[in-house]
């Protein structure tokens, strides 16, 4: 009788090759979060807190025509009312610098560079400590849902470096 292999065994799960494409996958994805930071980061340089209320207010009118007493709109409006310039410039160079660096960190990896590895695990484990920070004061679920990213994103860039150094080391001896 034929033999056949369980594809979907731990071994096969978790091979070399489902890691490393799981691990491109993870990169394409944190990298295009990047890009719409840096993105972000730029435009938001240039918005005036007034510009800001008046677009919040025409997208919340439609909400408070059907729902009088909408939390988010409120909290939304509320928020607008009360930034400063100073706190878009903030949130805009924020934004920029955070994208810029996860980007750069990314094409290391990327291009296989293994002093990357290490300062990737480093900065984003950074970021998870100062996302979590933040949780406590806005309880965002997208801090979680990226805080569960990176923390995936780690895991795989350890995987990663062990499977690159044990593959130079195997080139080396040869």
């Amino acid at each position: 009788m034929l033999k056949m292999k369980n594809r979907f065994s731990s071994k096969n799960l978790f091979g070399e090759k489902n890691v490393h494409a799981v691990f491109e996958l993870s990169l394409l994805l944190k990298a295009s979060l990047a890009m719409m930071e840096i993105i972000a980061g730029v435009l938001t340089y240039f918005v005036t807190p007034q510009f800001l209320l008046n677009t919040l207010h025409r997208i919340t009118q439609v909400n408070f025509i059907e729902s009088r007493g909408d939390i988010i709109a409120n909290y939304l409006l509320h928020a607008a009312q009360h930034l400063s310039i100073s706190s878009l410039h903030f949130a805009a160079s924020y934004l920029f610098i955070h994208g810029a660096i996860k980007l750069w960190i990314i094409i290391g990896l990327w291009r296989k560079k293994l002093g990357y590895y290490p300062v990737a695990v480093a900065v984003f484990s950074l970021f998870i400590v100062y996302q979590l920070y933040r949780y406590t004061f806005t309880h965002s679920l997208l801090l979680i849902l990226i805080t569960i990213l990176d923390v995936f994103v780690i895991a795989l860039t350890l995987l990663e470096y062990r499977r690159l150094r044990h593959e130079e080391k195997t080139c080396s001896e040869n």
